[in-house]
């Protein structure tokens, strides 16, 4: 990587870009969109698989990640959310894994150099997104025999190692492994990065970002903001940080626990708000960024950005907020041991 971004933590705040989803639906796409010609015989539908997209219809995805980039993103997610062969199962398009990847990866690739290029005082950087998938290895999805398991641990490691594969050949300079409701599933991510890495001789900055379901302060799978942390500690990550689920405002005090107590750098990409009672997101972009704004001043994050229902306007504003202050401190691992004295 021509730049560190370790480097860049120490002097700024960086932004991550807003939601990928959201924009998509600006967009009146049809069924023929997301076949193309390369998928226009496949036998099951395929509207709604938006990671599809990145082959289909570039153009579309390239825009978006364009438009996040003008509104001040340091860094773009891939869009490959449901990269995997267990997401993509649902569509009966495992084959196309590796493809939808790769060409997620390179299209971004294209756009940040395009932006760094232009700026190399402001380097632009990809995120090779890795979501949770649809299946928990900690949990069952029967309620009456809480015992059994739909996937396993070397299932979703083989898994990862696909998407993660595609990635790293499509260029991008970091993983994130978001939207984490099981940790498990986040080790078996985790995992199968280490091991790509470490059988292609590369080093690749990881990031890690969870989700609290609701008021509880705990991921789906039970583990409070402390524990998923402990967790994962012992991973020589770049950041640990929260997403998804949640508006800013009810992410504060789990931002607050890990930076507390984070050996690493920490971040934030919260939704716009609470979805409403038709499921959209109402938040206004200067809403999230006085929201934003608080947690920022009291120095809890280093990298921050949006979620669900979010867009390059709230983006804009949130980059806006986070120019004004310094990034958090790093603590030193020492933290974590004596926080369970």
């Amino acid at each position: 990587m021509a730049y560190k971004i370790e480097e860049i933590l120490k002097q700024r705040i960086l932004v991550l870009d807003g939601a990928m989803g959201t924009m998509i639906q600006r967009h009146t796409l049809s069924e023929e969109d997301f076949r193309g010609e390369q998928f226009k015989d496949h036998p099951s539908p395929l509207k709604g698989n938006n990671d599809l997209l990145s082959i289909t219809r570039p153009d579309i995805i390239k825009d978006i990640h364009r438009q996040y980039f003008e509104a001040g993103a340091d860094i773009v997610e891939t869009n490959t959310f449901s990269g995997t062969t267990i997401a993509q199962a649902d569509y009966h398009m495992e084959e196309a894994v590796y493809d939808i990847n790769f060409q997620s990866a390179k299209i971004a690739r294209e756009v940040a150099d395009e932006f760094t290029a232009n700026e190399p005082d402001k380097p632009r950087f990809v995120a090779g997104s890795m979501g949770p998938t649809n299946r928990l290895a900690s949990m069952s999805p029967d309620v009456n025999d809480p015992g059994y398991r739909n996937i396993d641990f070397d299932q979703l490691k083989e898994a990862f190692k696909k998407q993660a594969k595609g990635l790293l050949d499509g260029g991008v300079d970091l993983f994130l492994v978001e939207t984490i409701t099981d940790t498990l599933n986040a080790k078996a991510a985790l995992f199968a990065i280490e091991e790509l890495l470490d059988e292609e001789k590369k080093r690749v900055p990881i990031m890690v970002s969870g989700t609290i379901t609701d008021a509880s302060g705990r991921t789906l799978s039970g583990q409070t903001t402390e524990a998923f942390l402990i967790s994962i500690s012992h991973i020589p990550i770049l950041s640990i940080g929260l997403n998804c689920a949640l508006g800013a405002a009810q992410l504060r005090p789990y931002l607050e626990t890990l930076s507390t107590k984070a050996p690493f750098h920490t971040s934030a990409h919260p939704n716009a708000g609470l979805p409403n009672e038709f499921g959209q997101y109402d938040q206004s972009p200067e809403e999230m960024a006085v929201q934003i704004r608080d947690f920022l001043q009291e120095g809890f994050l280093n990298i921050v950005g949006g979620c669900c229902g979010t867009t390059p306007e709230h983006i804009r504003l949130i980059a806006q907020e986070a120019a004004k202050v310094t990034p958090r401190s790093v603590i030193g691992q020492q933290s974590i041991v004596d926080s369970q004295k």
